[in-house]
C-alpha cells in the first residue's frame, strides 16, 4: 500500500492509537516524521520515542501520553493544515497562533521543521504542516 500523504498518515495513526487507548504506536519513518516526533516530545505531547533503523526508512516508536487522573490523551486535536492538493504557506508574521499560544503549529521552513514560536523568533515563514493542541 502506498501512502499519498505521509504526514496525514502519521497524524491519523497517532489519533487512532489514542482513540483505542493504546500506550504505543509504530509509524514508518522519514526525516520529516522524525523531526515532528522530536517537536511533539519537546513540547510535552508524547511520553517518549525511539527511532529504529531497518535498512530502509526505519520505524518510529512513540509512547503516547495520557492524563493520569482522567486517562484522557494529552493531545486533544491534531489537524493537518497544508495538504498535497492545497499547500498552506505563511510569512513569519502571519503564521497562525494555535489557541492563543496554548497549542503549537508545526512549520516546515527553509531552516528546517520547527514550531510556530521558533519560526517567529527566527523570522522565517514556511509551510504550516499541522496544528496540535
Amino acid at each position: 500500500m502506498t501512502v499519498t500523504d505521509p504526514i496525514s498518515d502519521y497524524l491519523t495513526r497517532i489519533r487512532n492509537a489514542q482513540m483505542a487507548n493504546h500506550r504505543m504506536v509504530i509509524i514508518p519513518g522519514s526525516k520529516m516524521k522524525r523531526k515532528m516526533t522530536e517537536i511533539l516530545y519537546n513540547q510535552g505531547y508524547i511520553l517518549k520515542y525511539k527511532f529504529e533503523e531497518d535498512g530502509k526508512s526505519g520505524k518510529i516508536y512513540i509512547a503516547l501520553k495520557y492524563n493520569p487522573l482522567t486517562n484522557a490523551p494529552v493531545i486533544k486535536k491534531m489537524k493537518r493544515l497544508s495538504k498535497p492538493g492545497l499547500r498552506q504557506y505563511f510569512p513569519a508574521d502571519k503564521i497562525p497562533r494555535v489557541i492563543n499560544g496554548l497549542g503549537i503549529a508545526i512549520v516546515s521552513t527553509s531552516k528546517g521543521v520547527m514550531t510556530d514560536k521558533e519560526a517567529r523568533r527566527e523570522n522565517v515563514g514556511g509551510e504550516v504542516l499541522c496544528l496540535v493542541y
